[in-house]
């Protein structure tokens, strides 16, 4: 149940982030992509599919440079103001 719920905030989360990009904010697709992310692996871990190794620790990796790219033009946008 708790994953399940889990799962619909991190599909919220990348739905606005993602049009939140698309009104000129580029940086947050990052944001979106991440969370995707962990929508893609719980809804797997929900299946019972043992989803590991080298796909998963790719997509982590890359997961984690998008949030990182985010935060970073977030950051930028705010010392701009």
């Amino acid at each position: 149940m708790l994953l399940g719920v889990s799962i619909l905030i991190e599909l919220l989360v990348a739905v606005v982030a993602f049009l939140a990009a698309r009104r000129g904010r580029p940086h947050v697709f990052g944001l979106s992509f991440t969370f995707g992310v962990y929508v893609l692996y719980d809804m797997n871990r929900m299946a019972g599919s043992p989803v590991t190794g080298p796909l998963m620790s790719g997509l982590f990796l890359l997961a984690s440079l998008g949030a990182l790219v985010a935060v970073i033009g977030l950051w930028r946008e705010s010392r701009a103001r």
